[in-house]
């Protein structure tokens, strides 16, 4: 999986949709709900928070589920770390995030420090943000970090395998603190499987939309 930069399609001019995988970015229903209940709710979310939490992230897209995260956060220091292959161009990252008008004042802080090439910068008041660049299955193994809560958010395991290794997975939990967590709208048994392999305690939970299913593990 060579890095390179997103190769979108848009459906109704709202909606991106990435040709190399032929999968949309978030749900057609309604995304930022879906954010919030996988991947918010999924984890504990926002009851977990706490001064100094770290959420990393498989899968960056659009920026809505970091979004989505600074609008439930209470305050204090808030890390999240999100590993991202094929990085959107800042005014595509507009284009999809006009979609969600209850996010517009918190674009502005994400769009201005942006860059496809990633880096560490403030988006929000104690929120600092890192993106890291590249297949994750090269860079996860060389971060330093350890996560709260993850966020699996890969495009479909059935288009997007790479994300969804074993081995991969297993780096997730290696970059986990004690009772932390993972979520994920997909509920696809060899991801299920390999997170339990990973050492998860993993559920099958109700989905969101038309999906009827969907991931939570706890380690």
């Amino acid at each position: 999986m060579d890095q390179g930069r997103a190769d979108i399609d848009w459906r109704d001019g709202r909606i991106p949709v990435s040709r190399r995988f032929d999968d949309p970015y978030f749900s057609l229903d309604n995304g930022l709900d879906e954010t919030r209940h996988v991947f918010l709710a999924g984890n504990g979310l926002p009851d977990r928070f706490r001064d100094g939490f770290h959420i990393a992230e498989l899968g960056f897209g659009t920026g809505l589920n970091l979004l989505a995260t600074i609008q439930a956060w209470p305050g204090g220091n808030l890390q999240f770390t999100s590993f991202e292959a094929f990085p959107m161009e800042a005014a595509e990252m507009a284009q999809a995030l006009a979609a969600f008008p209850d996010l517009a004042p918190l674009v502005p802080g994400l769009l201005g420090g942006w860059t496809p090439e990633g880096g560490t910068w403030q988006v929000a008041p104690g929120v600092d943000f890192t993106l890291v660049t590249g297949d994750a299955r090269n860079t996860l193994p060389r971060w330093q970090g350890c996560a709260d809560a993850w966020f699996l958010d890969g495009f479909s395991p059935a288009k997007n395998p790479e994300l969804w290794e074993p081995s991969l997975l297993a780096e997730v939990a290696r970059h986990t603190a004690p009772g932390g967590t993972a979520a994920s709208y997909t509920a696809a048994g060899h991801v299920r499987r390999a997170l339990a392999e990973a050492g998860f305690t993993v559920e099958r939970a109700p989905g969101f939309g038309r999906k009827r299913h969907m991931t939570r593990a706890r380690l």
